[in-house]
């Protein structure tokens, strides 16, 4: 689930479970309620509570209307007694505390019914509720002063009015039959509202802390991660968790780790590759330099006192000088091609074509070593890739080169041979040398590596076949080898070809 849906799904929850749980409880009550006193609230209970409540409201608005000039008029006061008794309620009147008016039967009403609804009446101003006769009243409170007494608005009363037109208080209380039902309706909607605020408050603080804890566990995780790997430690794996935004935020992390961790072992990786390649450098470079200096010291000494010593010597030093540029400029290619500093120029190029010629500018230097080279064609039909020249020619001598220097037999041959396979080009370099040891052959590629049987003694940058795997890889192709013991090794390259349009 992403962040929004869980937020939108936490908002309805707040709502949605109080107000299932208020649903529920308002079952469980209205179940228990019939079943102990019958029916909460009837259609016939409304109507009744309705018709009471419109009457009281109407008994409460003549009063006002009317003001405390009426209350000593009689027909007023039998006009306000017969309202009220519609409902079976009854009307009292207070002055100053002292009850002047009662609608109520002294048969059903006792003076010490009367005295606890007087009492009700001099409370607050509101309703109370009294038990009279087994019956239940709701006591309304009308406070009047004598000050509102309206003279001209009841002219046909005038003269009650002139004498009650006085500043005494006067309280009219309202005796309305208290409905047990609506009491029990009273009760539900208290049980229903504090039921469902008490079920939205706890509901926000677990749904709350749920949503922040899903929240707040996979960040304190990377969080953790985070400080991990500022300290240097790369080896913990931050693990998805969480929302679908969190989970891509610790997905995004990992790999940051992870590219990280690469970086650094690739750096400390380049680091064990320069110290070699120093060290390598310093044993390859040291063997020629030696000579050169043990030359120049021979002559110096008089030690080629002939012009043929002296031209002997200077040939020699001249050889070695050579053998010490070529291990410099194959140096400098190998660390160029080693960064991908060094650009392909590819050409669209015919393979058979290009090997023929390849061949053809190696076959006199081969023959000066009695070594016989020739091409054994099976492509079905010639093939062209997409091929650096210059660069593969510089494979195929190194490869043609290694060969000739561990080549230990009478009749010395290289074959080149070219075949397809799927959509690639094969082309293997075969010869009868003194082969390879198969534990060497997944070094052999390897920059510097010579194997021990022929280490000694072979001139060289020891730099061939590790320049010839990085022009290949930069071809997009494979470079291998497989040894067939003493009678020789192959050296196999795949190259993909152009398929026609």
């Amino acid at each position: 689930m992403n962040l929004k849906k869980r937020l939108i799904a936490a908002n309805a929850a707040t709502v949605a479970i109080p107000l299932l749980i208020t649903v529920l409880v308002a079952g469980a009550y209205l179940f228990i309620y019939s079943a102990l006193y019958g029916n909460l609230y009837s259609w016939e209970e409304y109507q009744h509570a309705s018709r009471v409540e419109a009457v009281r409201l109407d008994s409460e608005r003549m009063v006002q209307q009317k003001g405390a000039g009426a209350i000593d008029n009689d027909l007023f006061r039998q006009q306000l007694s017969d309202k009220m008794s519609e409902i079976g309620g009854k009307v009292l009147i207070l002055r100053e505390g002292s009850l002047v008016y009662s609608s109520a039967d002294n048969a059903v009403f006792s003076k010490i019914d009367l005295a606890k609804a007087v009492e009700a009446g001099q409370g607050k101003q509101g309703s109370n509720t009294i038990d009279i006769a087994d019956r239940s009243f709701k006591v309304h409170v009308i406070a009047l002063n004598s000050h509102d007494a309206d003279s001209t608005g009841n002219s046909g009363n005038s003269g009650n009015l002139a004498n009650t037109a006085n500043s005494d208080n006067i309280t009219v209380l309202l005796l309305v039959p208290a409905d047990a039902s609506s009491q029990g309706l009273i009760s539900f909607l208290t049980v229903i509202i504090l039921t469902f605020c008490l079920s939205f408050v706890i509901t926000n603080i677990l749904i709350s802390y749920g949503f922040s804890q899903a929240i707040l566990k996979p960040l304190n995780h990377l969080q953790k991660a985070a400080a991990d790997i500022r300290t240097g430690n790369l080896d913990s794996p931050i693990a998805e968790e969480g929302d679908h935004e969190i989970k891509a935020l610790c997905r995004d992390m990992e790999l940051m780790r992870i590219k990280l961790k690469e970086s650094i072992l690739t750096q400390l990786k380049y680091e064990d590759n320069r110290k070699m390649l120093i060290s390598s450098i310093s044993h390859d470079l040291k063997t020629p330099v030696t000579s050169i200096k043990g030359y120049v010291e021979g002559i110096l000494d008089g030690v080629a006192h002939t012009p043929e010593k002296m031209e002997k010597y200077l040939k020699t030093i001249y050889v070695k000088a050579e053998q010490v540029d070529t291990m410099i400029d194959d140096l400098l290619l190998y660390a160029k091609l080693d960064v991908n500093q060094l650009p392909f120029n590819f050409e669209r190029t015919d393979i058979q074509e290009f090997i023929q010629h390849c061949v053809l500018e190696s076959d006199p230097e081969l023959e000066k070593h009695g070594i016989t080279i020739d091409v054994v064609n099976d492509l079905k039909q010639p093939r062209d890739v997409l091929l650096d020249q210059e660069r593969m020619k510089r494979v195929v001598m190194n490869i043609v080169d290694n060969s000739r220097k561990y080549m230990d037999k009478d009749h010395a041959l290289i074959r080149v041979h070219l075949r397809e396979r799927s959509s690639r080009v094969i082309l293997e370099f075969q010869d009868n040398g003194c082969g390879v040891k198969e534990e060497d052959l997944p070094h052999i590629f390897d920059r510097f590596y010579r194997s021990d049987q022929a280490r000694t003694g072979i001139a060289g940058s020891g730099l061939g076949l590790a320049i010839a795997k990085q022009v290949v890889e930069g071809h997009k192709g494979s470079i291998w080898a497989v040894s067939h013991g003493d009678e020789g090794t192959s050296i196999l390259i795949s190259l993909a070809y152009l398929k026609d349009a």
